[in-house]
C-alpha cells in the first residue's frame, strides 16, 4: 500500500515532486534586487515624482528586498538627484544604480553614493552590430577600466552581459571569465527579449556556475511567460540573486513580478521566506505602484489578485473547508489575506451553503440546506445570486421555519430579483 511521502505529511502545502535537492541550488538562500525604480520606469505608463520614488523605495525596504536598483543618473538630472536623494534615505537595503559600460556613466553613479554599480553591455551580435558597435575585445578592455574603478571606489559591482541567451557562449564565457579575476561581487546574465526556457537557462547557469567564484545574478524578461520559471530555474542552478519588479513592470512585458517570484519561492520554502519578508505588506506595495502607473492589480495575479483565493467549484469548496491545503499551496493568511468562498452559482455545493449557514449562526439543519443549495442552482441558472441575495435567502427561510413555512418560501421563489426585492 502506497503512503503519503514524509515531506508532505510533514507540510500538506508543499509538493513532494521535482524538489529542488542539488547541490548547487540556492532556493533557499537568494536575494532580490527589486529593480521597481530602474526597469520598472522603462514600463510604458511610468512616471514616478521624486516623492513617489521615496515612497516605493520605503516600502520595498519596509518589506524586506536586499537592494533597490535605480534608474542611471545619466539619466537625467532628476535622476541623478533622486539617486541622491535615495541614498540619503538611510535604508536597510543596498542602494545600487544601473549603468552602461562607459567610465563617464561610473563615475557620476559613483558621486551619487550609492553602495553600488551594475554594469552592461550587450554582447549578443544583434546588439554588437545594431547597439553600441563593438568587438569582443573592445568589450573585455572597458570592462577592465570601468570595473577596477569602481572597485577602487571601494563600491560592489556586477557585470552583466545583455541579451546573454543570444550571445556567443564562447565570447560569453571568456567575458565572464576576465570579469571574475578582477574580482566583481556578481556576474550577471540577462534574458533581454525573454526568447530563454527554464531548460536553457538551468544549462547556462551551471556552465556559468563552473567558471566563476562570484555570485550570480539574473535578469529575465517575460515576453514569452517564462519570467519567474526562468528565476526559479536559476536559482535551483547556483544563482544567487533575481532581478524583480512590482506587477512586473518593465520594458514591454517586464521581469518576474515581486509578488509572483515570492509566491514561487514560498511555495518551495515557506518557512525561510515568511522570516525574511513581510508578505502582508506585498498588497499595499502593489496598490501604491498600482496606482503610480495608472493599472489595475490584475484579477489573476499571485497572492494579492481578487481572484487569488477565492473557491467556487462544489467539490472545491467542500475540501477547502475541510483542509485548505486541498486546493491552496499558499496560505492566505501568510499574506494578510482571506479565502472566500463563492456560493451563489450552478456550480454550488451544499457544504459551501452550509458553512455560510454556520457563519450567520442560522439554526438550520442538513436537509435544509441541501434544498436551499437546490433552489440556489436553479435561481444561478437565470443569473448568479450576490452574497447579499444568498444571506436574504437564508435568513428568510431560518425565519420561515420557525413557522413551519419555509417550504413555501423556496416554493414562491422563481427569479433572483424577486430576492432583491426583500
Amino acid at each position: 500500500m502506497s503512503s503519503v511521502p514524509s515531506s508532505l505529511a510533514k507540510d500538506p502545502s508543499r509538493s513532494s515532486i521535482g524538489s529542488a535537492s542539488s547541490y548547487l541550488s540556492n532556493v533557499s538562500n537568494f536575494k532580490i534586487i527589486e529593480s521597481t525604480l530602474r526597469e520598472g520606469e522603462q514600463f510604458a505608463n511610468a512616471f514616478f515624482t521624486t516623492e513617489k520614488k521615496i515612497e516605493i523605495a520605503k516600502a520595498l525596504d519596509d518589506f524586506g528586498v536586499d537592494y533597490l536598483e535605480l534608474t542611471s543618473p545619466a539619466a537625467s538630472t532628476q535622476s541623478f538627484n533622486d539617486c541622491k536623494a535615495i541614498v540619503g534615505l538611510g535604508l536597510k537595503a543596498k542602494i545600487l544604480t544601473h549603468v552602461r559600460c562607459h567610465m563617464d556613466d561610473a563615475k557620476l553613479a559613483v558621486e551619487t553614493g550609492v553602495d553600488g554599480l551594475d554594469v552592461v553591455i550587450g554582447t549578443s551580435s544583434f546588439l554588437r552590430e545594431f547597439s553600441h558597435g563593438k568587438d569582443m575585445q573592445y568589450i573585455i578592455d572597458t570592462a577592465t577600466e570601468v570595473i577596477q574603478y569602481i572597485k577602487g571606489e571601494g563600491l560592489e559591482v556586477r557585470f552583466s552581459s545583455e541579451d546573454s541567451f543570444r550571445s556567443d557562449i564562447v565570447d560569453l564565457l571568456n567575458l565572464y571569465r576576465a570579469v571574475d579575476k578582477l574580482g566583481v561581487n556578481r556576474v550577471g546574465i540577462a534574458d533581454t527579449v525573454g526568447c530563454a526556457s527554464p531548460d536553457q537557462v538551468a544549462e547556462l547557469v551551471r556552465t556559468l556556475r563552473g567558471i566563476v567564484s562570484c555570485d550570480i545574478e539574473c535578469h529575465f524578461h517575460n515576453d514569452t511567460g517564462c519570467a519567474i520559471a526562468n528565476a526559479y530555474a536559476a536559482l535551483q542552478n547556483g544563482a544567487t540573486h533575481v532581478d524583480t519588479s512590482v506587477l512586473g513592470i518593465g520594458e514591454r512585458n517586464g521581469i518576474p513580478s515581486l509578488g509572483g517570484f515570492i509566491a514561487r519561492m514560498y511555495a518551495s520554502d515557506k518557512e525561510s521566506v515568511k522570516a525574511k519578508y513581510k508578505l502582508e505588506k506585498l498588497r499595499e506595495i502593489e496598490n501604491i505602484v498600482a496606482d503610480a502607473v495608472g493599472v489595475s492589480v490584475p484579477f489573476n495575479n499571485p497572492v494579492t489578485g481578487y481572484c487569488a483565493f477565492t473557491h467556487k467549484a462544489g467539490i472545491h469548496a467542500k475540501a477547502i473547508l475541510n483542509n485548505p491545503s486541498t486546493y491552496e499551496i499558499l496560505r492566505p493568511e501568510d499574506f494578510g489575506m482571506t479565502r472566500y468562498v463563492a456560493i451563489g452559482h450552478r456550480l454550488t455545493g451544499w457544504n459551501a451553503v452550509k458553512n455560510r449557514v454556520d457563519q450567520l449562526g442560522l439554526p438550520l439543519t442538513d436537509a435544509d440546506c441541501k434544498q436551499i443549495t437546490n433552489k440556489i442552482k436553479n435561481l444561478a441558472d437565470i443569473r448568479p445570486l450576490s452574497l447579499d441575495d444568498v444571506d436574504k435567502l437564508l435568513r428568510r427561510y431560518g425565519e420561515a421555519k420557525v413557522e413551519d413555512s419555509h417550504h413555501a418560501i423556496l416554493e414562491a421563489i422563481d427569479t433572483p430579483d424577486q430576492i432583491t426585492q426583500w
